[in-house]
């Protein structure tokens, strides 16, 4: 076993080749236990690669050309338009198949913590139904619970987590007894990080025993299934499709047999789900043909004039955006992930405010972006794909995200689209729902995913719901 003054003399060497010898100046003043946390963050940086990626990205600002040519795809529909019933009625038939018969599997990205919520915790452990404050975790646990009830199978779940949520992520779903789910079928892995680099290449230390590190985007995400045997997991399980939603969503399906089945049938490598747009400038990303390839523009790289023209019959034109919801195959991912790939995610350049330890060991602080972060998009795995397909989903079915404490994307929009959707299930059952002056439900409703995944499994269950009169609560859990 290494000692740590091996260690020191290992990566005293390497970074004085790769130019960082800074990063150990303050050793001597170190305590041993910061001297270890340095060594660990040290021990997560992939130093050949950031050299390449510094004189590409970081000491000069890398060239992308915005494409010739950029058009509005083709998406199919979230129902099928006459053209497309029969190829709809196949693929539900085959998502359920795939789906029965163990061949799908979820994958949530669950790195964020609570912070911008006012929550101490990972974002997964944050309290979202209406009545029970079921936290997300618990919600998307319910979720595989019923698809288990309906389809005969409980898809495993693999969960990404981030070095600063990874213990409380685990200890958080033993406390709670893998809200039902056997622990065998949970799979949790941290997100790679990377370094945040001052304009010469440097990289920053946030504390003298302590590097500036980032998660490396949800990009990162398909790079840490392999890096951590998720996927020689996937593939030992027999799963195929991998069903990827970010924790942050209470609305999502988990898994949809409509959405795996065209993917499946169409032979896609990877399928995403499209929201229409709730304004021109809506900050999520747009799914356009760029030069002819399916791809995502971001919200920020999409020209305002651009996001605000209209179709001759007054419709948006670029109004399909990205709700962060895909089905990839897994020999796909395999082939983006295997060491040597001829095809790899490209990285992105975000310029921060980063503070950071000088040479002095000031900790030096800017109200403008003073470093450089890098990170990776999993929608650029698009159109490295053979095939894609994008569908269309009601947002209100199945897209309410939480970003904010208060205002949009806030719990309390999450909380009252999760309200709205049940009220409508329950419509749909012939069910009496009381509503305030502005058509709000009014009174508090809860379905637990495991008791119905959507308004057709719940009138399949559900024969006689007895009305719903104001102030009274109603919970099927």
């Amino acid at each position: 076993m290494r000692t740590v003054a091996d260690r020191y003399a290992e990566y005293r060497r390497r970074l004085n080749a790769f130019g960082q010898a800074h990063l150990l100046a303050f050793w001597p003043q170190l305590s041993e236990a910061q001297r270890v946390e340095l060594l660990s963050d040290l021990d997560q940086v992939d130093f050949e690669r950031c050299q390449a990626l510094i004189e590409t990205h970081v000491q000069r600002r890398p060239r992308v050309a915005f494409p010739q040519r950029l058009e509005p795809p083709e998406i199919f529909p979230a129902r099928p338009d006459p053209s497309r019933v029969e190829l709809y009625e196949r693929a539900q038939l085959a998502g359920r198949d795939a789906i029965g018969a163990g061949r799908v599997a979820a994958f949530t990205v669950a790195g964020g913590q609570g912070t911008r919520l006012g929550f101490d915790g990972p974002k997964g452990a944050f309290p979202i139904s209406p009545i029970r404050g079921a936290p997300l975790f618990q919600w998307f646990a319910e979720s595989l619970r019923g698809v288990e009830r309906r389809y005969g199978f409980r898809p495993p779940w693999y969960i990404m987590t981030s070095p600063a949520n990874h213990a409380a992520t685990i200890a958080f779903f033993e406390s709670h007894g893998f809200f039902g789910l056997s622990a065998a079928d949970v799979r949790f892995f941290p997100q790679r990080q990377m370094p945040a680099f001052l304009p010469d290449g440097r990289i920053a230390l946030s504390a003298p025993h302590r590097l500036a590190l980032a998660p490396d985007g949800h990009g990162g995400s398909l790079r840490a299934l392999a890096e951590n045997g998720a996927l020689e997991d996937l593939r030992q399980r027999g799963s195929e499709y991998i069903s990827y939603f970010q924790v942050d969503n209470p609305l999502v399906r988990t898994i949809d047999p409509l959405f795996i089945g065209l993917h499946i049938l169409t032979e896609a490598e990877i399928s995403s789900k499209a929201a229409q747009k709730a304004n021109d400038l809506e900050r999520v990303g747009n799914f356009c043909l760029a030069d002819g390839r399916l791809t995502v523009i971001e919200y920020s790289d999409l020209p305002e004039d651009l996001a605000r023209t209209r179709n001759p019959d007054g419709s948006r034109k670029f109004d399909a955006g990205s709700i962060a919801v895909h089905v990839l195959s897994r020999p796909f991912v395999e082939r983006l992930t295997a060491p040597g790939a001829t095809v790899a995610l490209p990285w992105h350049r975000a310029d921060k405010k980063v503070a950071y330890v000088a040479a002095d060991g000031r900790l030096v602080t800017s109200a403008a972006s003073n470093a450089v972060k890098l990170e990776m998009f999993v929608f650029d795995a698009i159109p490295l794909a053979k095939r894609a397909l994008v569908q269309y989903t009601p947002r209100e079915e199945e897209f309410s995200p939480l970003k904010n404490a208060d205002g949009v994307d806030s719990p309390a929009t999450a909380r009252r689209d999760m309200l709205r959707r049940t009220a409508r299930w329950l419509e749909s059952c012939g069910v009496t729902i009381a509503r305030d002056a502005m058509g709000e439900p009014a009174v508090a409703l809860e379905i637990s995913p495991a008791c119905a995944l959507d308004a057709e499994d719940l009138r399949e269950r559900w024969r006689a719901v007895p009305a719903v009169v104001r102030g009274q609560a109603w919970l099927w859990a």
